[in-house]
């Protein structure tokens, strides 16, 4: 009934400590930051992609990826129709749109949380009207 997955988060690309990105990212895979950007990040459609943020990492700016595993902090709206795992020490200020979410005591969201429903092949707010 209930499944974790425990497996490691697949890193393609690796944003460093001392980095600081400024303009948008757009990347495929899984994307680690440890380090800090200064815009939007957002993964490549129709990729299993993931977003990893360290407890030293920072993004001022939306993220858009199928999984997001926080353990630092968001200035800006959160998308991921997967999953979206928050550690003891992640802080979003902005709204979160997710499939599932799971955090830990001490996480901290200032914004609206949204669950994301899929009907048949589309992807839609929960409390969103039919369409016909």
């Amino acid at each position: 009934m209930f499944n974790r997955d425990t497996r490691p988060a697949r890193i393609d690309t690796l944003i460093g400590k001392s980095s600081r990105v400024h303009g948008d990212l757009e990347f495929a895979g899984g994307l680690h930051l440890d380090g800090s950007i200064a815009g939007n990040v957002r993964a490549e459609p129709g990729e299993d992609s993931s977003l990893s943020v360290s407890e030293t990492g920072a993004i001022e700016g939306n993220v858009e990826a199928v999984n997001v595993m926080l353990n630092g902090t968001v200035k800006g709206d959160i998308l991921a129709r997967g999953r979206v795992v928050m550690g003891a020490t992640a802080k979003v200020q902005g709204n979160v749109s997710y499939g599932v979410i799971e955090m830990t005591l001490g996480a901290q969201i200032m914004g609206k949380l949204t669950r994301i429903i899929e009907r048949q092949g589309e992807t839609a707010p929960e409390g969103a009207p039919e369409r016909s």
